[in-house]
């Protein structure tokens, strides 16, 4: 089964993920099939905190990946936060 969720990446004390798609068998720093996205939960001022490329996450659901918890969750208020700034 393949799934979407994320790999931790930075320094102690400075996390950075990024959302990755990968088989679920494969450990969590390992080789993954595609990188789509990034977070990061301690970001500065003019830092981006959240990039995602929406169309390959639904591209994966829709070929059967599932999605953490989590990503489902930034997921969704990635989508909220770009709606928002279009209107």
């Amino acid at each position: 089964m393949v799934t979407i969720r994320l790999t931790r990446r930075g320094a102690r004390n400075q996390p950075f993920y990024h959302v990755v798609v990968t088989d679920h068998r494969k450990r969590q720093g390992g080789k993954s099939l595609e990188m789509v996205g990034f977070f990061n939960p301690v970001a500065r001022k003019n830092d981006t905190k959240i990039r995602l490329d929406l169309d390959r996450i639904e591209y994966w659901v829709g070929k059967g990946a599932q999605q953490s918890e989590r990503v489902s969750a930034l997921v969704k208020a990635y989508r909220k936060q770009s709606v928002a700034a279009a209107a």
